[in-house]
């Protein structure tokens, strides 16, 4: 009985498993680069462009050699762009599209760094970052709006100030974040890294 009563959970677990999106989906991507490679091979083949690969490697001439590792942007799948959208319609409702494109940034960035998970979902979802996953909010439908920032931010990964944070010191206050660098002000929210 218990044996039986063992091997369905484990099955049962297996599948619960695999049914849902992994957490790692969007995650940091390396590539090594090959003898023959070039930015633009490189790039055309991830479907981004050389001045965004570039960027997000903080290149400024476009020489690379073989065994070389080059961080490649977050290309996330369309349900994790839709679970960012309507963070970013939660956070930054009321903000300029500008900020909304930098709440959507300060998130890529995050997934990049390895102070955080490596996925969209894993940084949303990260213990108390986000009051829109405490309260639910973010449960609520994006605007058109803030979908074109979230897609204006995957485009623009790496030409940003690295920002990893962002708060509304009109509506919050916190002693950790006012230790770190104030990347930009735009609107309400001082994004900082």
């Amino acid at each position: 009985m218990f044996k039986n009563l063992m091997i369905s959970l484990l099955v049962f677990a297996g599948i619960f498993t695999f049914t849902f999106p992994a957490q790692a989906e969007g995650a940091e991507e390396t590539y090594t680069v090959q003898k023959g490679d070039s930015l633009y091979s490189i790039a055309s083949n991830y479907g981004i462009s050389t001045h965004q690969l570039k960027a997000v490697n903080d290149k400024s001439s476009y020489m690379i050699y073989p065994g070389e590792q080059l961080q490649m942007p977050v290309l996330p799948e369309e349900w994790e762009k839709d679970l960012l959208a309507r963070l970013v319609e939660a956070e930054a409702k009321g903000e300029s599209y500008a900020g909304k494109v930098g709440v959507a940034t300060v998130v890529l960035n995050r997934v990049e760094s390895d102070k955080f998970p490596d996925s969209i979902y894993g940084v949303i979802y990260d213990g108390i970052q986000f009051s829109p996953v405490l309260n639910g909010t973010i449960e609520q439908p994006a605007s058109q709006e803030s979908k074109q920032a979230v897609e204006e931010a995957v485009a623009y990964q790496g030409y940003d100030r690295e920002s990893l944070f962002f708060y509304n010191p009109s509506k919050a206050s916190s002693s950790y974040l006012s230790s770190k660098e104030v990347t930009t002000v735009i609107g309400d929210h001082v994004f900082l890294r």
